[in-house]
């Protein structure tokens, strides 16, 4: 059982606070991801974790055991960098092995534990080379091995694959993942990719310049985004989102974009809950995923006409850009589904899927269907 609790923590480099009051538990064998932008904080915490920073305020405990005063060493943490950091002399299967034979682990269970960890793997054929005879994908195997052999309390890991390139890190995606699952360890890990964020974690801690946004399972922050920050950091292509002002005209209830002439449709039952919003100036933002704005070629009830503006094709789906007043819109459609740029085509917002947000402050006005 490895829990793991942040109350309060505060760090400062000089003058600069990079983490401000952080509070987050972790569950005995969860998958937590912390994402954001360079710079907000993300590693930082990490490394305070394992013991690699101090922290100025608040309390860092394992097992319920403070432990901001222990030195690394004494955590029983184990931490993958992102580069891979091995000793470029000595064998996969020496590297492996470094951690056991550090702390007088006798040559039998050394040798039992490497090649444990070697088959987990899936590099048992590797064990005699060198590293600079491997891949990146079989360099970061080993630096994950060389943390797993000693069976940690917990993984902590500093964006990992962020060198490899984009099918090196699918596939290591999908190996950290199984590890996770087999081991039962208690993971931690740090990124600035919300694909990867999306597709490993059983919760996502989000942070911007230190402060924690919001923190869900992946369909929690991409379904339910608390603040504009959240809602166009996670997701790609990143949520619409403009400024809207929604009245009643002639019974029928609108959303209009600034600078549109029309506005989209918006259900009766948003009514009494819109009258209800706090929005300064009774101004709001609209914000809809990509897949929530429908796009028809010919005109129905309740779809605007637009410009299409540009297309990117990628295969099994096209990412379309509509051109609305003074703001752009961009559509999830079917392959080819609009014809060329500079077609007139007919557009809808899915209520169900539409979000709505204080202008000023940004954070979300909790008004779903």
């Amino acid at each position: 059982m490895t829990q793991i609790e942040l109350r309060g923590i505060e760090k400062y480099f000089g003058a600069v606070q990079v983490i401000k009051d952080l509070n987050l538990s972790i569950a005995d064998r969860e998958f937590i991801v912390l994402l954001g932008q360079s710079g907000c904080g993300k590693t930082t915490t990490l490394r305070a974790i394992a013991g690699l920073e101090s922290i100025d305020v608040g309390d860092i405990l394992i097992d319920g055991q403070p432990v901001q005063h222990m030195k690394a060493s004494d955590r029983d943490i184990a931490f993958v960098f992102q580069s891979f950091s091995l000793y470029p002399h000595m064998s996969v299967y020496e590297n492996i092995a470094f951690p056991l034979r550090a702390t007088g682990r006798d040559r039998a269970g050394m040798d039992e534990e490497v090649r444990a960890v070697a088959k987990t793997l899936q590099i048992s054929h590797l064990l005699s080379r060198k590293p600079s005879a491997l891949s990146g994908g079989d360099m970061q195997r080993v630096a994950i091995g060389r943390a797993l052999v000693r069976r940690p309390k917990a993984m902590l890991m500093d964006e990992p694959i962020g060198a490899l390139d984009a099918k090196l890190r699918e596939e290591m995606r999908a190996e950290i993942k199984r590890l996770h699952i087999k081991q039962g360890s208690t993971t931690i890990y740090v990124t600035h990719d919300q694909v990867e964020a999306m597709s490993l974690a059983d919760r996502i801690v989000i942070m911007h310049e230190g402060v924690l946004q919001q923190i869900g399972s992946p369909s929690e922050v991409y379904g339910h985004p608390s603040n504009l920050f959240v809602a166009q950091f996670v997701g790609s292509p990143v949520m619409n989102v403009a400024e809207a002002s929604v009245a009643d005209e002639g019974g029928q209830l609108s959303a209009k974009l600034r600078g549109a002439s029309q506005g989209f449709q918006l259900p009766p039952a948003f009514s009494d809950i819109l009258s209800t919003a706090k929005a300064e100036n009774g101004n709001l933002s609209l914000g809809v995923r990509p897949e929530g704005v429908l796009v028809s070629r010919e005109a129905r009830d309740g779809f605007i006409p637009v410009e299409a503006h540009i297309i990117e094709p990628l295969g099994s789906h096209d990412i379309v850009d509509l051109k609305l007043g003074e703001q752009m819109l961009r559509a999830r459609t079917k392959s080819g589904f609009v014809p060329q740029a500079g077609t007139t085509v007919w557009a809808r917002i899915d209520p169900a899927q539409a979000h709505f947000f204080n202008t000023a402050t940004g954070m979300s006005l909790g008004i779903r269907l």
